[in-house]
């Protein structure tokens, strides 16, 4: 009698990996240190084999027996990460594998056997020569009953069930880029490390090798010595997404490897690693990811702050900045260069910025063979000659100039190699973060710091990402092609440079610049954009007390005079990189332009003399603007403010002057945009305000007419009819009165809302809209106020010719001086304060006339002057002399 088998001796552990249909990695319950693994090959049966890939020590290349993938997979979900029972035994001839059975769950009574699962699914079979084995005979059965029901491997479509895997990827960044950003499906199959995953992606069996984007786990050495805590961080993703069903997001490609993110229902494996110490931020790698870096940044802070593993000897090198210094408000008043700005604090006082973690576009360095640095030609000037260091100033300068912004103050580095201390922050208009904004269009880099420098940007990962796509665009200073070239011709301090530009700035009347530089009240340095020249500009008409200057030859400084330094901050704050408008009238011998200069329609001299910062010189008192310059000194004075707070009024007013009434003009202006201007030099204007009913009324007429087109021709007009037609040009409807119907069933046509026009067929007429009658015409026919257009028709023609393209489509301001029909106005343009009639006069295209309207006397006496200056210069009509004698009438000398 034989006898009796040994009772199994039954262990529990939890399933690492499924290496095959028949073979498991356990991870037996740890006793202390780190858990002992055990791979157990079921017995008794065999699976199907695992295609292999052709490595160094492997020079086949095998594919997929037909279902190994099924019988891998039955086993990879039901057991992996799960606590099971097994069995063991390792045979005599076996170095690390052992055999034995395994039950998916504690009780061998109960619960599934997993090699008779595998069995019963037609997974695996028998071993050969198992068959006559006694204690095999269960099995055997439960393989007879698959083969039986054709199950599997007992199968006739056994080549359906094989694998077509793709070892290797031949275009890694096209591949990325076709899965834009979406998740794929995948298998964690191997763990190199903490951070390095092999994947399979499903359904297409591609298998790739994967960086986790934004982390870096300490490395482990196969031949060596493992970084500290990296086997560690290796347990800690093995436990969680070893042969776990994860989703990745492919983000980037880094030489062989591919770099995304792992996506699991229990959260994001990389900042989990952060937040226990494994890992640390890679800068590089956080610009690539689609989302997520800050709770990555904000993981990592926490690990350093609790001195967790790998930062157990960790020290912030992060400045401590007070609470009330670090966030506040301020105005920006000048823009240095593409990193630091100069901004006005609520308490009046100002302070330098810079940008924080970025860099401006800089001078390529241009070695000679010895390896010295080139010198700087001649006049070289880096704003202008440094590619895209213009640009990025212009994109700060119009976008913040003028503009309150968020500060908050990130880190200051200290004063090192004669540079002084910097505050570098970050700048917030509304919701827009400059730097990045700024470095979006490459206009500025990132700067780089090692790991361990916390002295950066708040939003440094947005900052890396907007430079990427930067970089991926080949926008600004990663361009390859047109790159900005800035020829400034700069004539400042040179007369003879000077005289060359000065007649035609001249003739230009209004020239738009840009302030670049303010020396003092009245004396600028302009930049003029349509000429690429630099030029000095003294404002015309006003004293203006100087402010704190060097001495020529290099003497000590010069004191300020009174006022003089309020009077620069004034015209700093008024204009300093504004665009401005500038007419300029005169130039003296230093080459220094002499005229006036308006910011927003604001004459800057006008301002300086009411504010009591300049006083009226006596070249203003034959100037159009002299009664503005009288008055705000007056005021000034009687205000005792800035230079004339110890003012003492010696002449004593009249009293037959004082008690005169005194007859204003009334200035109530309306902003209108002019439709139509008529042969006879009367014009159309819209109100603006009433626009955007305008823009309702025609929409409504154009969707009715959309929807119920009229029927050509079924509309009879008659004379005096307010009905719809459509215009030749555009061939859309409008709201339209017939004025005239002919013979050759035409009519003569006025469109009530624009002021023009034309003659139809009665085919381009209908009848409005119901309720699209009832709005009052939006155009209104004006004429200008004392001035009378030329009899003679051709100067007529050149007059109104003039006097369209000062107006036509523009919008302006409107002041109505004389109600009549039509009422009389006059016209001013909204961005250079002209006078358009006094304009007209001036340049001698049409004629002043007199009026016995005492409020209008000032307006009168202005366009008189403007005739005389016509006169004197023989312009146009004045062109063969005085005309007035032959004509007194005509010319407005009325008698």
């Amino acid at each position: 009698m034989s006898a009796p088998a040994p009772a199994p001796v039954y262990k529990i552990g939890i399933v690492k990996q499924v290496l095959s249909g028949d073979t498991i990695v356990i991870r037996k319950q740890p006793q202390g240190g780190p858990p002992p693994e055990k791979v157990i090959a079921l017995s008794g049966i065999t699976a199907p084999k695992l295609a292999r890939q052709k490595t160094a020590n492997n020079d086949t290349e095998t594919k997929d027996e037909p279902f190994a993938w099924e019988a891998r997979e039955f086993l990879r979900k039901k057991l992996v990460g799960k606590e099971v029972i097994f069995t063991a035994e390792k045979p005599p001839n076996s170095a690390t594998r052992e055999y034995g059975s395994v039950w998916a769950g504690k009780d061998p009574t109960k619960d599934e056997n997993m090699t008779e699962a595998l069995l019963a699914e037609g997974l695996a079979k028998v071993r050969e020569g198992g068959r006559n084995i006694p204690q095999l005979k269960r099995l055997v059965e439960i393989e007879d009953i698959a083969r039986s029901q054709g199950k599997g491997i007992w199968g006739t479509d056994l080549q359906e069930h094989v694998r077509d895997i793709k070892w290797n990827i031949e275009n890694p960044k096209q591949f990325v880029n076709k899965f834009n950003g979406q998740p794929v499906k995948a298998i964690v199959e191997y763990v190199r490390d903490g951070s390095t995953v092999r994947l399979c992606l499903l359904p297409d069996f591609y298998t790739i090798i994967m960086m986790l984007s934004g982390i870096r786990c300490p490395a482990v050495k196969q031949d060596g010595e493992s970084e500290p805590y990296a086997e560690e961080a290796r347990f800690f993703v093995e436990s969680r997404l070893l042969q776990k069903d994860v989703e990745v997001i492919l983000e980037s490609v880094n030489n062989v490897y591919f770099v995304g993110t792992i996506l699991h229902p229990q959260g994001n494996i990389a900042e989990a690693l952060l937040r226990q110490g494994f890992a640390r931020c890679v800068d590089w790698s956080l610009a690539v990811m689609k989302s997520g870096s800050s709770s990555l940044r904000n993981a990592e802070k926490a690990a350093k702050e609790a001195k967790l593993r790998i930062w157990t000897n960790y020290i912030s090198n992060a400045p401590v900045i007070a609470a009330k210094d670090k966030e506040f408000t301020a105005t920006v008043i000048e823009v240095i260069n593409g990193d630091a700005l100069v901004v006005k604090l609520p308490n009046n006082t100002q302070k330098k910025i810079f940008l924080a973690s970025i860099r401006p576009p800089r001078e390529k360095n241009s070695p000679d063979e010895e390896g010295k640095q080139s010198p700087r030609p001649k006049g070289f000037k880096p704003l202008y000659d440094i590619p895209w260091m213009y640009e990025a100033r212009e994109f700060l300068r119009k976008k913040l100039i003028g503009k309150k912004v968020n500060v908050t103050v990130d880190y200051i580095q200290p004063a090192k190699d004669n540079f002084p201390e910097k505050t570098c922050c970050t700048v917030m208009a509304g919701s827009t973060n400059i730097a990045e904004a700024l470095v979006s269009k490459g206009f500025a880099s990132v700067v780089r710091y090692r790991n361990d420098n916390d002295q950066r940007s708040s939003h440094y990962d947005k900052l890396l990402e907007a430079e990427l796509k930067a970089q991926k665009a080949l926008i600004g200073i990663y361009a390859k092609k047109d790159i900005p070239t800035h020829r400034i011709q700069d004539t400042s301090g040179d007369p003879a440079k000077a005289r060359k530009f000065f007649p035609f700035l001249k003739r230009a009347q209004k020239t738009e610049a840009m302030v670049e530089f303010v020396t003092s009240g009245s004396r600028m340095r302009l930049y003029i954009p349509k000429e690429s020249v630099l030029v000095t500009f003294l404002l015309a008409g006003i004293n203006c007390p100087r402010g704190a200057r060097p001495t020529a030859g290099g003497g000590p400084m010069q004191d300020a005079e009174p006022y003089g330094e309020e009077a620069l901050q004034f015209t700093k704050e008024k204009c300093l990189q504004r665009d401005v408008v500038v007419t300029i009238e005169e130039m003296d011998k230093a080459g220094s332009f002499i005229g006036w200069l308006w910011v927003e329609n604001e004459n800057l001299s006008v301002s300086l003399v009411e504010h009591g910062l300049a006083s009226m010189h006596h070249t203003a008192e034959t100037s159009e603007f002299a009664r503005a310059i009288k008055s705000g000194e007056e005021n000034a004075k009687k205000k005792r403010i800035g230079i004339w707070k110890d003012y003492v009024e010696i002449e004593k007013e009249s009293e037959k002057e004082r008690n005169a009434p005194v007859q204003d003009r009334i200035l109530k202006y309306e902003k209108v945009v002019i439709t139509e201007v008529t042969p006879e030099g009367s014009f159309y204007a819209q109100n603006i305000e009433l626009g955007s009913k305008l823009e309702a009324l025609m929409e409504k007429i154009h969707l009715e007419f959309k929807s119920n087109a009229p029927l050509p021709g079924s509309y009879v007009p008659r004379r005096g009819n307010i009905c719809a037609a459509r215009f030749t040009l555009d061939d859309q409807w409008y709201r339209a009165k017939v004025e005239k119907i002919t013979d050759d069933k035409k009519a003569h046509i006025f469109y009530i809302d624009y002021g023009n026009r034309e003659v139809v067929s009665y085919t381009r007429l209908a009848v409005l809209p119901p309720g699209s009658e009832i709005d009052p015409p939006y155009a209104t026919e004006y004429v200008l106020s004392c001035v009378r257009f030329p009899s003679d028709p051709d100067d007529r023609l050149e007059a109104v010719r003039a006097f369209s393209m000062d107006t036509l489509n523009k919008k302006l301001l409107l002041n109505v001086e004389s109600r009549g029909s039509p009422p009389a106005v006059t016209l001013v343009d909204m961005n250079t304060n002209v006078d358009i009639g006094k304009n007209l006069i001036k340049e001698g295209l049409v004629l002043m006339e007199n009026t016995r309207e005492q409020r209008l006397a000032g307006l009168v006496s202005e366009y008189r002057a403007a005739q005389e200056h016509a006169k004197s210069s023989r312009l146009n009509l004045w062109r063969h002399g005085d005309i007035t004698e032959d004509d007194a009438v005509e010319f407005g000398a009325r008698r």
